[in-house]
């Protein structure tokens, strides 16, 4: 399977710390204190995975990248090179060498960010939905000025907002990382349907007197959406920008603290499991109205040092009010869009989200019966955090359950998990008693040795 990294970007921003560098080739120290280019990293990653026919579409300072990667045989990869003379978009090079491309789904990497991925993983999600396109999307600390992937329940992706445009007042934390997998014939359809001759790319216009270029997301990718055969890929691995200074810096730290690696999903993760109710927000008994929805105190501080830790934070809660009909599916998920909106204004995010439905008792006016029924992942049962110990790696006995109830302390318990009770215990006794999920996530992150 081949894997094309975009490498040709000038890095305008980060370049006034590295004036000299191509921004793949700027050096990053790991925790053991060895130092490699960025790429490097990343082309190791690929490798260790299988991952051995690259491509370099390159430009800026192309002879330094190639000078230094070579044909990728030091590495056991076999890297060849794409070189753009002029920058013709971020897609014009898979135009241009479309025919090497075959008809295998191959990987679209942007070499703008740092990752470290399990991409056999993202590989066979996308064979299973059978889509053209998968795109690697994961909640960040700034969703309110990134671009928003809205998608349906079955993951399929329904609209793609840019950052400048209109979004609604409350949204899911999900943005678009640069990274891709995706079937060639779509470029054929694709170019065929903004009409562009492959041989015009790079050309001048005579009509405009520019470069003729092509975006990969304005014209490839968001023109899919509706379609039914562009997918969402949520995932909690480590992707992110370092193309300022400051962006640079925190990834370095992160490579240096093992999280870049760590965050890889191949790897056992821990999680922060939270209840939602008089944790998170405030709680009202029932939450039927979103206007009553209000983040506690110091709520998106705490889950914003969750984030930084390592740990995923995952919320699990049940939600019986939807099995008493009295607040729906749709309704249920504008309350958690307004959690995610809220917390990603304090620079925080929630990598995952669990709910039971379910209500074992029957009896009440509107009740939805088929949701009537003693489940299995309804609280104290652990089934929400087995289910998401399976689908994201997670090592339960290293992770905590933290929650304002007996329940979630006898679901953590149940499940494995060290537990934390907010608040007074009235039974099971948790390993910590605290005021707060801020006091509980600085305890938890004192005892597990992160700085």
């Amino acid at each position: 399977m081949k894997t094309v990294i975009m490498a040709g970007g000038k890095g305008t921003r980060i370049s006034e710390i590295f004036p000299d560098i191509p921004k793949p080739l700027i050096p990053i120290k790991n925790k053991n204190g060895i130092e490699k280019p960025v790429l490097e990293w990343e082309i190791i990653s690929l490798v260790n995975q299988g991952f051995t026919d690259i491509v370099l579409t390159v430009c800026h300072m192309a002879d330094k990248i190639q000078a230094f990667f070579g044909t990728g045989e030091q590495w056991g990869a076999n890297i060849t090179y794409f070189i753009e003379e002029t920058p013709i978009g971020n897609a014009g090079a898979l135009f241009k060498f479309r025919d090497e491309l075959g008809s295998d789904p191959f990987l679209l990497l942007n070499a703008d960010s740092v990752f470290d991925v399990d991409f056999n993983r993202m590989v066979n999600y996308h064979k299973n939905k059978k889509a053209l396109v998968t795109l690697f999307t994961h909640s960040n600390s700034h969703p309110y000025d990134s671009g928003l992937i809205v998608a349906e329940p079955d993951k399929t992706v329904s609209a793609w907002l840019t950052k400048e445009e209109l979004r609604p007042q409350w949204y899911k934390n999900r943005v678009n990382a640069g990274l891709h997998v995706i079937e060639p014939k779509v470029l054929d359809m694709m170019l065929k349907k903004i009409g562009l001759n492959p041989d015009s790319i790079g050309t001048v216009d005579t009509k405009t007197g520019k470069t003729i270029k092509v975006d990969l997301d304005r014209q490839i990718l968001k023109p899919l959406c509706g379609s039914r055969k562009i997918y969402a890929y949520d995932s909690p691995e480590y992707v992110k920008d370092m193309g300022t200074p400051d962006r640079y810096e925190a990834v370095c730290r992160d490579f240096q603290s093992g999280i870049v690696a760590a965050k890889n999903l191949n790897n056992k993760q821990k999680a922060v499991f939270l209840d939602r109710d008089g944790t998170i927000n405030k709680y009202v008994g029932f939450l039927r109205n979103i206007d009553d929805f209000e983040l506690l105190p110091g709520v998106g501080e705490a889950i914003k040092k969750i984030n930084e830790s390592g740990y995923l934070a995952i919320v699990v809660t049940n939600q019986p009010v939807i099995a008493r009909g009295e607040v729906t599916v749709p309704e249920l998920d504008q309350i958690h869009m307004k959690m995610e909106t809220l917390l990603g204004h304090t620079g925080a995010y929630i990598d995952g989200l669990y709910y039971c439905p379910h209500h074992p008792d029957s009896g009440f006016d509107g009740e939805v019966k088929k949701l009537k029924i003693d489940c299995e992942c309804r609280k104290p049962k652990p089934g929400m955090l087995i289910k998401a110990s399976k689908d994201f790696n997670i090592s339960l006995e290293n992770s905590w359950m933290v929650g304002d109830g007996n329940n979630d302390i006898k679901a953590g318990k149940a499940a494995g998990c060290k537990t934390v009770l907010v608040g007074k215990s009235n039974g099971d006794k948790p390993d910590m008693i605290v005021d707060s999920l801020k006091t509980a996530v600085k305890k938890i992150i004192n005892l597990s040795g992160i700085c």
